[in-house]
């Protein structure tokens, strides 16, 4: 069955456009509630939690309101991060949990994701059936609602995140640059930190509604590089507006990459933690990636791009590690879904165990270099069968001779076909992709 609202990462779009309005958050939060109340017994309650962009404290109400009228508790959590939503879902037994924010997007754009009452994604069937939902008139049941604001919800994930790490562990005489994107994280990423028993030095932690992701956190992480060389730090950590994201800066100014980081962890695991099953990547993830896990004898998968593959993919597998070169990184043997400062404590516990530096410990990966042309489509986008397509892809794939990639990937978003290749030298490597793009583009004219 096709979808009308949900897409792979909830409902998202630019505020005002008619895609997401206040009288559409309204029936959502409705249809949402009359769904879920019919699928459990009693009323467990669903929680609302935000990033930080002014539309929130909006669509917050209009949700509010929603749920109210479909005879359901609402538990409100204010500004936190979306794994933190995932997690305290799971904690306070709720039926679900529901996080308004746009991600890395910036603040005029917002969004609305769901998690079960497990703390993950909402199964297919639910979506679809709060879509039908969606479609009906909005009626107020017999018994309204209640609402109530969760004071302590901050200090309940610092815990959490804490608690992810060994007894003990401690980052005394560490000096950490962390770039909260003045997101979600602003209040939380400093303490957890800080607690743990670092020095640290917090960009980006006054949010104004507008300033979310604006020059600053994992998108744009050039403030934070500057920081890090200026203090002298031993690293930078940035997170993106919502928290599920984290790259870092080595005390060189060089960013690291989710490949990298996801690399690091897996080392960590396959030395001193009793070996890592496996990791799933995307189909972006570097080709170098790829070969420094073969090294350390670490199967590797390809899911679709969207920590929602991820995620299945590494289900269906019974893999721990998954995530994307965004800094979207998943450990499921501890938490239910992507989250930034738990990937970035599973970081600094891989550098603490090994003993070395950030900049020396990445050195056992080396990313190939990548390079992508978007080629503009008019029509039709499939590649499968195009002829003239195939052979280019094949007399590419021949050149590289196994030590590089090629990937065709049509956009989910835009009249574009993404071409990406990676291979050892980069000038080879731009000639090819310019030359097979020129292909893709006369296949498709």
């Amino acid at each position: 069955m096709s979808r009308k609202y949900f897409g792979t990462d909830g409902i998202r779009g630019r505020v005002g456009d008619g895609a997401i309005t206040p009288e559409f958050v309204l029936r959502l939060g409705w249809a949402a509630g009359k769904v879920l109340a019919n699928r459990f017994l009693g009323n467990k309650g669903i929680l609302i939690g935000k990033d930080t962009r002014i539309s929130g404290y909006m669509f917050e109400s209009a949700l509010e309101a929603g749920l109210i009228s479909a005879g359901v508790d609402v538990g409100l959590l204010g500004p936190m991060p979306t794994p933190a939503i995932a997690y305290l879902t799971r904690t306070f037994n709720a039926q679900a949990g529901i996080v308004i924010s746009a991600s890395h997007n910036p603040y005029y754009d917002n969004g609305i994701k769901f998690f079960s009452g497990t703390g993950t994604k909402l199964p297919d069937d639910i979506e679809l059936a709060i879509e039908a939902q969606l479609e009906l008139p909005v009626t107020t049941a017999e018994r309204l609602g209640k609402a109530w604001r969760i004071a302590d919800a901050t200090g309940r994930y610092i815990e959490f995140c804490k608690g992810t790490l060994p007894w003990g562990f401690s980052l005394a005489g560490v000096k950490i640059v962390v770039d909260c994107a003045n997101g979600a994280t602003y209040h939380v990423a400093p303490n957890v930190f800080r607690e743990l028993g670092a020095t640290v030095d917090a960009l980006a932690v006054s949010p104004d509604g507008e300033n979310i992701n604006y020059e600053c956190g994992s998108t744009e992480p050039q403030k934070l590089q500057q920081r890090v060389l200026e203090t002298k730090a031993d690293l930078g950590i940035a997170f993106d507006g919502d928290g599920d994201r984290v790259v870092f800066v080595d005390h060189k100014g060089e960013v690291v990459d989710g490949d990298e980081l996801l690399y690091l962890i897996a080392l960590y695991k396959q030395q001193f933690a009793g070996g890592c099953s496996g990791v799933v990547g995307t189909l972006m993830s570097n080709y170098g990636f790829e070969l420094a896990l073969q090294q350390l004898d670490i199967p590797f998968a390809r899911a679709k791009v969207g920590d929602r593959y991820v995620i299945e993919q590494m289900n269906s597998l019974g893999w721990s590690l998954g995530g994307e070169n965004s800094g979207h990184i998943i450990c499921n043997d501890v938490t239910t879904t992507g989250d930034g400062i738990v990937a970035a404590l599973q970081v600094l516990l891989a550098l603490s165990v090994a003993g070395k530096c950030l900049h020396d410990l990445k050195q056992g990966m080396r990313k190939l270099p990548q390079h992508m042309i978007n080629v503009r489509a008019s029509g039709d986008m499939n590649l499968h069968g195009n002829t003239t397509i195939d052979q280019a892809v094949k007399a590419a794939e021949s050149e590289l001779a196994g030590r590089g990639r090629v990937l065709l990937r049509p956009s989910g978003t835009e009249p574009v076909v993404r071409v990406m290749v990676e291979g050892e030298d980069p000038e080879v490597v731009e000639r090819i992709t310019r030359e097979l793009a020129e292909s893709v583009e006369q296949a498709l004219a």
